[in-house]
């Protein structure tokens, strides 16, 4: 029984097509399919017939959000009624009834079988007023018409001859009217057992080819895969501008149909429109009807017994122009209202988060800042983090495939920087096949371009994101323009509905100080960069005092000694936790126990991390966020070629440079060799100083102006050397 009642409700549902539903409809049908037992592939093959609205997964989503709905199911009996609104007509089952056992059938009859809407002719029926009206209504008086009315057969078919031209429509109306008993003495005599044809269109009165049409005013819409009722009532309800409805004396209706082209190749634009929405109609159309010069039936012949008759005129609207606007507004890709009491106990799954507390699976973020902030690096590292399914800064990822696109390095470099960031943060590469790269370095589209190449290189893929870096590199139109940025802002929604992921992208500061603005209109051009996506991250630089410099250097210091001792000796019941903290005591402990060849290896190394600390950046996160509640600020350091956010708190009171009172503003600039020997010549006289007026005997040993320096009596030694207005002596210093 379960297999007769699916194989009857997939045959109705066969004969409904999607795109001609709306939003609540469309979401019927799935109910209705769930609660007669049926897998939602049924409801998603379904679907992809619609594929202007059809989205990946989205059946998925919506199908498990159906539970619950006991009260007030949707059965099957919802799917009946939406397919005889299209047109549907279902055969009466003894008790006249449609039962859900009832075999459903349609067996495509002609006139003699008709039912309401179009009905044969009777004995009253005139052929000439028929072909009379069809030339009036589809010719000028001095169009020439072209008509066969012989054949020849081969094989049991039979195949019109090339037919006439030499004859306008005036002329025919005008003997038609003269001889009123007959067609034949007319157009000559036809084979009643095959009928006549006529072409729909003017022609220059040479030929009969396409190259003859000389007005490119009408198309023919035919079916032979359902029955006339079927046809009449798509035709109808699709309000096809069909300016002569013709029965052909056998399965199918002839629709001329309003095309209205200049010239030949908008004539097949057209068609091609025309046609493909009645396939999507459920109107199967032969393609060798799309020529203008295409014979179709004449009214006002028989045709083995029965009559080629003209059904109609004038029906649906007025011209291709006006229907065109009429199916493409009712064919929109946007969402019907729908009532939240309907959904209020079945409420949609929230997708589920991409970065923990930031941005949700199939949503769009921007990370603006400044250049040299390291947002490429940045956006690595979270590609990085999505394919290990690891934390991003302080943010957990989700594990899944993702795609970088990259649009500003070459492929070398880009690589590289991959294999240099998974080094730096000391990560074994364990899903690198969760990683693809697109490399588009002076290949790259306008993003209005790009969209599609992207999608359907991505569509099989399964990406959970995809990572665009950067977006300066495809922005169409002025980026200060409102309008013109939305319509580009649009192109990443695009990507997310048709693929289901999210898009990661990243932009630039606007030039000048951004003092005094928010941290969501920082970012370049239109405010619309700021409000568009679900999430925005945006970095700001944080100025580096001269203290926090050392305590990093002190830091960097201490790591180096304790690295190079542990790769020669064993030393850790020699230092307390506190000497591990001081790069004096460090030091000191290391040029007492090195050799003098391992501690000049050392200080190159020192000299290294110094240099490196020196290089250090540090920037502060702040986020606008959409679907989670605003986060606090994350500061990091930027300590090439990755970020670490700062742990220890050290960059949590300083201000950006643009939010300080302008008495506090510095502007820090590379010293000369000049400038930074200066720097350390007055450092040895102020310490010295300092030192000699402390204590009253104004004596400074060399081991505590080392200590007081923060570091090693050698350093201290050859800054004495440097200087030369110093003396030693026995471990003393003292003013030359």
């Amino acid at each position: 029984m379960m297999e007769q009642k699916q194989y009857n409700l997939l045959e109705i549902l066969e004969r409904t097509e999607p795109a001609l539903l709306d939003y609540q409809d469309w979401l019927n049908v799935g109910m209705a399919l769930q609660y007669e037992g049926y897998s939602v592939r049924i409801w998603d093959e379904w679907s992809r017939r619609d594929a202007s609205r059809y989205h990946a997964g989205e059946c998925e989503r919506k199908w498990a959000g159906f539970s619950g709905r006991a009260q007030s199911p949707v059965t099957g009996g919802t799917i009946v009624q939406l397919a005889r609104m299209q047109g549907w007509v279902p055969p009466a089952s003894p008790d006249g009834d449609l039962g859900w056992d009832d075999p459903i059938s349609w067996e495509g009859g002609g006139a003699g079988c008709c039912r309401a809407g179009i009905k044969e002719p009777g004995d009253e029926w005139d052929p000439a007023a028929d072909l009379i009206t069809y030339l009036e209504t589809l010719f000028d008086s001095t169009d020439n018409v072209g008509y066969v009315t012989t054949c020849f057969e081969r094989d049991g078919r039979y195949t019109p001859n090339r037919g006439n031209c030499d004859r306008t429509a005036g002329k025919l109306i005008e003997e038609l009217s003269h001889y009123r008993g007959g067609i034949g003495e007319v157009f000559g005599d036809y084979n009643p057992k095959v009928g006549a044809w006529i072409r729909f269109n003017p022609l220059d009165g040479k030929g009969c080819k396409d190259e003859n049409v000389t007005d490119f005013r009408y198309a023919l819409v035919e079916s032979d895969s359902m029955g006339i009722n079927e046809q009449y009532e798509v035709i109808k309800r699709l309000e096809l501008p069909v300016a002569c409805l013709v029965h052909s004396g056998k399965k199918s209706l002839h629709a001329i149909v309003h095309i209205d082209a200049g010239n030949h190749a908008e004539y097949r634009k057209r068609v091609d429109f025309l046609y493909d929405i009645c396939r999507k109609s459920g109107l199967s159309i032969d393609k060798q009807n799309r020529n203008p010069s295409r014979l179709s039936r004449m009214p006002g012949v028989l045709r083995d017994g029965r009559k080629q008759f003209l059904a109609g005129t004038h029906i649906g609207r007025e011209s291709f122009k006006d229907w065109k606007e009429w199916i493409e507004s009712v064919r929109d890709d946007l969402p019907d209202p729908e009532s939240l009491e309907a959904v209020w106990d079945c409420l949609p799954e929230l997708s589920p988060p991409l970065i923990d507390g930031v941005l949700r699976q199939g949503h769009k973020m921007l990370i603006a800042g400044p250049s040299k902030a390291g947002k490429s690096f940045a956006l690595i590292e979270l590609c990085i983090a999505i394919a290990e399914g690891r934390k991003w800064l302080s943010w957990q990822c989700t594990k899944g495939k993702v795609m970088y696109v990259n649009l500003e390095l070459d492929r070398a470099s880009c690589l590289h920087r991959f294999r240099d960031v998974y080094q730096a943060q000391g990560m074994r590469p364990e899903n690198l096949g969760n990683i693809d790269i697109w490399n588009l370095r002076g290949k790259s589209r306008p993003m209005d371009k790009l969209a599609p190449m992207l999608i359907r290189r991505a569509a099989k893929k399964n990406y959970i994101a995809i990572i665009i870096d950067p977006i300066y590199k495809v922005i169409t139109g002025d980026e200060n323009s409102a309008d013109q940025m939305a319509n580009f802002c649009n192109q990443f929604d695009r990507v997310c509905t048709e693929l289901g992921v999210a898009v990661i992208y990243c932009h630039h500061h606007s030039k000048g100080s951004q003092g005094g603005k928010k941290s969501m209109d920082r970012a370049s051009g239109s405010g619309v960069f700021a409000r568009d996506p679900d999430a925005m991250l945006d970095m700001i630089e944080l100025e580096l005092s001269e203290d926090v410099l050392k305590q990093e250097e002190n830091k960097a210091v201490c790591a180096a000694c304790r690295q190079y001792l542990d790769a020669h000796f064993k030393w850790e019941d020699d230092l307390s936790q506190d000497d591990l903290c001081s790069s004096y005591q460090m030091l000191n402990y290391c040029e007492n126990r090195l050799g003098t060849a391992q501690f000049d290896a050392l200080q190159t190394a020192l000299g290294a991390a110094r240099e490196k600390t020196r290089a250090l950046t540090a920037w502060r996160i702040e986020g606008t966020l959409r679907e989670f509640p605003k986060f606090g600020a994350v500061n990091m350091w930027f300590d090439y070629p990755t970020h670490r956010v700062d742990d220890a708190g050290v960059l949590g009171d300083i201000q950006p440079e643009s939010e300080q009172p302008s008495w506090k503003k510095n502007f820090k600039k590379k010293k000369t060799p000049e400038e930074a020997k200066k720097e350390r010549m007055d450092s040895l006289e102020e310490q010295f100083e300092s030192l000699r007026s402390f204590h009253q005997d104004g004596k400074v040993t060399l081991k505590e102006l080392a200590e007081s320096m923060g570091t090693t009596e050698k350093t201290v030694r050859n800054r004495i050397k440097e200087h030369g207005g110093f003396w030693v002596d026995d471990g003393n210093v003292g003013k030359k």
